[in-house]
């Protein structure tokens, strides 16, 4: 189970396929984030809530739905920039979240400072690199540690990523080096053309060829694996989608739109 909890964020990254920003407002509100618990108690098949947004810690309900779920037992992902860490009011969360045995996912779209910046603004890349100092030292990436944290790498332009395996030891050598830091998996992700990325990619001139190279780049043997496939999506008004990406461009599945509110069961959905 993913919820978008809301859309508020200290940061306001190019690559944002929620166009999620200091300035947004809507979040999911405590009546919603009851429901998640209350829908979690009664499906023992969901094993997993994944907490995004925005950046998730910045909800005022963020810790009680982290408390809740794990009293009922499920592992608790939350998507994290990092530089969230630092910010007022929040130097308590890395603590917070080592205490409550929290998974964490967190974003470093490259090892290097200049990319970093381009893509997520300045300062972004040694807060996340201080954030990262902070969450091993908690514990986070040991291998005697059952704290697990993977980063997640984005490409800055036009372009797809890498080989992940490659990057992966890519990574574990800067970063290793340069900073003492350790860390369970890389992931890379490939951009959507959505949202603001969508917006840049139109600016340059490049959507088209961005386009060209989804197309020509795609794989069938990929489509048995997508979370997607596996995974329900909850927005911050409560309603029910099949994918985050359907849910950021407001893409309805067939029938009837629903809520939360509107299932007495996750089991209801397929």
């Amino acid at each position: 189970l993913q919820v978008n909890i809301g859309l508020r964020c200290n940061l306001a990254c190019h690559h944002c396929h929620v166009e999620s920003g200091p300035k947004r407002t809507e979040a999911l509100d405590r009546r919603g984030c009851d429901r998640i618990l209350e829908l979690l108690e009664r499906d023992s098949g969901v094993e997993t809530l994944d907490i995004t947004g925005g950046a998730p810690e910045m909800h005022p309900d963020f810790r009680h739905l982290v408390r809740g779920a794990r009293r009922l037992g499920k592992r608790v992902i939350d998507r994290c920039n990092l530089t969230i860490l630092f910010e007022p009011g929040f130097d308590d969360t890395a603590p917070f979240l080592a205490e409550e045995g929290v998974d964490i996912i967190a974003s470093l779209p490259c090892h290097s400072l200049k990319n970093v910046e381009l893509q997520r603004g300045r300062g972004v890349f040694d807060g996340s690199i201080r954030a990262l100092q902070v969450l091993n030292g908690l514990g986070y990436g040991n291998p005697d540690s059952r704290l697990l944290i993977d980063l997640i790498y984005n490409p800055v332009g036009a372009f797809l990523p890498p080989s992940q395996d490659a990057l992966e030891e890519e990574y574990r050598g800067e970063l290793g080096k340069k900073f003492g830091i350790v860390f369970n998996r890389l992931l890379t992700i490939t951009n959507m053309p959505i949202k603001r990325f969508a917006h840049e990619l139109h600016r340059d001139g490049e959507f088209k060829r961005y386009m060209d190279l989804l197309v020509a780049h795609f794989n069938a043997d990929n489509v048995s694996d997508l979370m997607c496939r596996t995974m329900i999506s909850v927005g911050h008004d409560g309603t029910l989608w099949d994918c985050d990406f359907n849910q950021a461009l407001e893409m309805l599945p067939p029938g009837p739109r629903r809520t939360i509110f509107d299932v007495d069961d996750f089991d209801q959905l397929g």
